[in-house]
């Protein structure tokens, strides 16, 4: 297991370098954003970013559990989505972002000069904002990423189809619909595609960017008990503007506040018993 160097600030799309795990000391754990989470499938250690020279991420570290649901909260800007994007490395793409730090999946750096990128976020996938099925038939849609990796005989689509959209709660609604273009869906179908098109690679982790923010309530209620389902199989990391809908549906969050992590933990402890007056600030409407 190797880790990034905590001292040098690197270029995201340049390969990073390492050094040997046991060379740099931990950082000492504040107990009220360390909960006990025994093997992690996530471990954010110390991460900073910066856009150019605006520093948006502050020596951020985190253990995510598997098979739950985490949740990042916190005002507009607090850094939220910059967090999420790092996870699979989705940062990468924008111009003059530099990173330190480490983020480790499975007890592997996503930062070291071997990481395929393309299989980091087939393990690692990504549900946004905004709906965005292809312009393709509602099967084309949810095969796309099995005919990337090479599965195009319709004998071995039609399963994973049928598997994906009825773990996204939609294969009834669309079944005798397959062939239809996907932009004929409902806003909140189209996001049910869209998990289920996130799905049918069978990621190990599957992030969700405000999935919910476009949605009225009866859609907005479909997709949190969709996540409630889908934890069974899947580690979830949401973000969500929408504290109601983290204490309604994850099981650990994290506030974030300029870039900082203020506190992380049980999902109800934070929201009944939060440790720190900033927190507690926040959730109860006195910021933000």
């Amino acid at each position: 297991m190797s880790t990034l160097q905590e001292t040098q600030r690197v270029t995201a799309s340049e390969p990073l370098p390492l050094v040997p795990a046991d060379t740099v000391p931990d950082a000492a754990p504040d107990p009220a954003i360390d909960p006990e989470i025994v093997d992690p499938i996530l471990v954010i250690d110390r991460l900073s970013l910066w856009y150019g020279a605006a520093q948006a991420l502050h020596q951020i570290s985190l253990r995510i559990p598997g098979r739950q649901i985490t949740a990042f909260i916190g005002p507009s800007g607090c850094g939220k989505s910059t967090l999420l994007r790092c996870i699979n490395r989705l940062n990468d793409l924008i111009d003059e972002v530099e990173v330190d730090g480490d983020i480790r999946f499975e007890g592997e750096s996503i930062y070291r000069a071997q990481v395929d990128i393309n299989n980091l976020r087939k393990r690692i996938g990504m549900v946004f904002q905004k709906s965005n099925p292809f312009p393709k038939s509602i099967y084309e849609n949810v095969a796309y990423g099995c005919r990337i990796q090479g599965t195009n005989t319709k004998r071995d689509l039609d399963p994973i189809v049928e598997r994906s959209l009825r773990s996204a709660a939609l294969w009834e609604e669309v079944k005798d619909r397959l062939q239809e273009s996907a932009l004929s869906l409902s806003g909140g179908q189209q996001q049910r595609l869209c998990i289920a098109r996130a799905i049918a690679v069978e990621p190990e982790v599957v992030l969700l960017d405000e999935p919910c923010s476009a949605l009225d309530p009866i859609a907005t209620a479909k997709i949190e008990e969709l996540m409630q389902d889908l934890k069974s199989q899947y580690t979830l990391v949401i973000v969500t503007h929408n504290m109601q809908q983290a204490s309604r549906v994850s099981d650990y969050t994290a506030f974030l506040y300029l870039g900082r992590l203020i506190e992380y933990g049980l999902t109800e402890k934070l929201f009944i018993n939060p440790m720190k007056k900033q927190t507690e600030d926040y959730i109860t409407g006195r910021f933000g």
